[in-house]
């Protein structure tokens, strides 16, 4: 069975759709999703993972600008604050890249504790085809060996895609604490998409 959502539904939940009153109809429409399916498969062969670099700025911020409900940090996500950023880590931030185009990123850091991971996407067209959990997976291995035990990340409630996918690849939900965040400086604005 190829999971298409693990939240939700997959082929054969899509295959007992085809049964019923119009089942021919519905079954053939089944398989112009399996085939459709087994096109995007062909197009995941074609994407490789590999450490962010400064010189991937402008690609990876042009795919922030095009996820809804994104946050952008006008000085953090800045040419120089994302330099700074990949400066203090160097081999943890990752990127998708397909025909030399960005899509997927995620920026990730470590304070020599615990990891932590920023601005995790993917584009929309590429979505639900393991990209996320391989640059996870790739980012995770960069944590380990630098001998980090534990990453965390943070979604937004309304973040349902990405609250979906991080309970499908086995993060646990923590119920148990609370966050908190203080603002030192007023000028880094966040703008969302």
């Amino acid at each position: 069975v190829y999971s298409l959502c693990r939240c939700s539904h997959n082929v054969r939940s899509l295959k007992d759709k085809a049964k019923g009153a119009q089942g021919m109809f519905r079954q053939r429409a089944w398989r112009r999703e399996a085939c459709r399916m087994e096109l995007k498969d062909k197009i995941i062969a074609s994407v490789s993972i590999r450490a962010m670099k400064e010189e991937d700025y402008d690609k990876v911020y042009s795919l922030w600008k095009t996820i809804k409900g994104f946050g952008i940090r006008s000085m953090d996500d800045s040419r120089e604050g994302i330099k700074r950023f990949l400066k203090r880590n160097p081999t943890t931030s990752v990127v998708a890249l397909a025909d030399d185009e960005v899509v997927g990123a995620i920026l990730c850091g470590h304070d020599g504790r615990r990891g932590c991971f920023y601005h995790v996407c993917v584009r929309e067209d590429y979505r639900q085809r393991g990209i996320g959990k391989e640059m996870a997976v790739f980012a995770m291995r960069a944590l380990q060996e630098e001998h980090i035990n534990k990453v965390c990340l943070i979604a937004f409630k309304k973040n349902e895609v990405g609250n979906c996918f991080w309970k499908s690849v086995g993060w646990t939900f923590r119920e148990d604490l609370n966050y908190y965040d203080f603002v030192l400086n007023d000028a880094n604005i966040t703008t969302f998409q």
